[in-house]
């Protein structure tokens, strides 16, 4: 199986593919993944995530000559409920060529360190960075119009030697946790989530003709508030749909509970 990375996602994805689903797996040394974007936005992503990731993992199976493959892509951003922070959006997808299957995980996650400053001094620098966790997560700097971006700042001298070199000649610097995996060990920590829900799905037959990956094809909302009983943005059941045979199943309460927190209610907390 063709794990379609070049930023180290292997040390979380290949020892549970190896052990869950008996393959093994191979890690490309000079597959280029940053063209279909990259987090310092050199490169922006053109197409969503969905496509992205399709594309990502289709493209390094036909190069290198396999019939499976693994493919990961990450965006980050405004918790879609909680307003005030950030989130970890990730996707996987699983493809068998051979038996004309394509399977996707997704998982939302509120563990990041996701954060962008533009700064002029090196104290307000130096306080983002440990708040952050540098170094043990990596930073990106950049010019207020990137026209200089540096992303491989692996200590606190390297971090100061560019800051001051980019604060001299443009005034302020635009400074942003870096999102790769391999410089992300949160982040990576989030894949490796969504990668034991892939198993899981990959793992879930169809219940009429036996297919793997017998997926959620619509999560349908509404799950009552504890305090006011209005229906919620939160899931009430998922539906399930085989891609073969288009047999249906529909779990109501998915996520193992029958009310939601009112913290997430639009009528007790607008």
């Amino acid at each position: 199986m063709l794990i379609a990375t070049q930023h180290g996602k292997e040390r979380v994805l290949a020892p549970l593919l190896e052990q869950e689903l008996g393959v093994v797996s191979w890690v490309p040394s000079d597959y280029n993944t940053d063209k279909w974007g990259t987090f310092s936005g050199e490169i922006p992503r053109l197409e969503g995530m969905k496509e992205t990731v399709k594309q990502k993992c289709l493209e390094g199976m036909k190069h290198y000559g396999f019939d499976l493959g693994v493919a990961s892509e990450g965006s980050f951003g405004p918790h879609p409920e909680l307003f005030f922070g950030s989130c970890d959006y990730e996707m996987l997808v699983f493809i068998d060529t051979k038996n004309d299957l394509e399977i996707y995980e997704s998982h939302l996650s509120w563990e990041t360190n996701f954060s962008v400053e533009e700064i002029r001094d090196w104290d307000s620098i130096s306080r983002f960075s440990k708040r952050v966790q540098f170094p043990s997560h990596g930073l990106i700097l950049k010019s207020p119009k990137s026209e200089v971006i540096y992303k491989e700042a692996l200590n606190w001298d390297d971090l100061k030697y560019q800051f001051h070199g980019i604060q001299k000649e443009f005034g302020s610097v635009v400074v942003e946790t870096d999102m790769r995996a391999h410089r992300n060990p949160t982040r990576m920590q989030v894949i490796a989530q969504t990668a034991k829900k892939l198993v899981q799905t990959i793992q879930f037959q169809c219940p009429s003709c036996g297919l793997p990956g017998f997926q959620i094809g619509y999560v349908e909302p509404g799950l009552p508030c504890e305090w006011c009983l209005a229906p919620t943005r939160s899931p009430l059941a998922f539906h399930y749909s085989c891609v073969r045979c288009s047999h249906t199943l529909v779990k109501k309460f998915p996520l193992g509970q029958e009310k939601q927190s009112p913290e997430f209610c639009m009528n007790c907390n607008p």
